[in-house]
C-alpha cells in the first residue's frame, strides 16, 4: 500500500520506504517484539515481585495472572518477531496494551512525584498501540511465516 508524497521534493523517501519496505516491516515488528519478550521474560523470572506489583495494582486475583500475562507477553513477542498470525498477534496486543495501560498507567491517580513517569509511560503505550494498527492493517510483509504458508497455499 504504497502512497505518494505531497510534493515531488518529497518523493525521494517514497522511493526508499518500497525499496526497503519488507525489511522494515521486519525491523518494525522485532522492534516491538523486544518489548514483550523482555517483558514477559522480566515477570517469568520475578514472580513475587510481579505477584506484588499486580497486588498494587489491585488487580483480581493476582496469583492467577502471574503465569498468564508473562505467557501472552512472550507469545505476543514470538508471533511478531516470526510474522506468524502476525495479524491476530497485532489485534491481540492492542487490546493487551489498552488494558494494561487502563489498569497500571492511569498517571492522574499518582503521586506528583511519580506523574510524569506514569505519562511517559501511558504515551508510550499509546505509540505502542499505533505501531501495532500499522502491523495489523499492513501485515508482516514478505520476511515472514505469514507470507511463507501464504505462499504454499497457492
Amino acid at each position: 500500500m504504497a502512497s505518494r508524497s505531497s510534493h515531488p521534493a518529497l518523493s525521494h523517501a517514497d522511493g526508499v520506504a518500497n525499496s526497503w519496505a519488507d525489511f522494515l516491516q521486519l525491523v518494525g515488528r522485532v522492534l516491538i517484539a523486544i518489548l514483550f519478550l523482555t517483558a514477559g521474560w522480566g515477570k517469568f523470572g520475578n514472580p513475587a515481585g510481579t505477584l506484588a506489583y499486580f497486588t498494587n495494582l489491585k488487580i483480581p486475583s493476582p496469583q492467577i495472572w502471574v503465569s498468564v500475562i508473562p505467557a501472552v507477553e512472550i507469545v505476543i513477542g514470538i508471533a511478531l518477531v516470526l510474522g506468524l498470525a502476525t495479524r491476530y498477534a497485532a489485534a491481540i496486543c492492542f487490546l493487551f496494551v489498552l488494558v494494561a495501560t487502563a489498569i497500571a498507567h492511569r498517571y492522574w491517580e499518582y503521586p506528583a512525584a511519580q506523574q510524569t513517569a506514569q505519562y511517559v509511560n501511558f504515551t508510550k503505550n499509546l505509540a505502542i498501540m499505533g505501531g501495532v494498527l500499522y502491523v495489523f492493517v499492513f501485515g508482516a510483509g514478505a520476511f515472514s511465516l505469514d507470507a511463507k504458508l501464504a505462499k504454499k497455499r497457492r
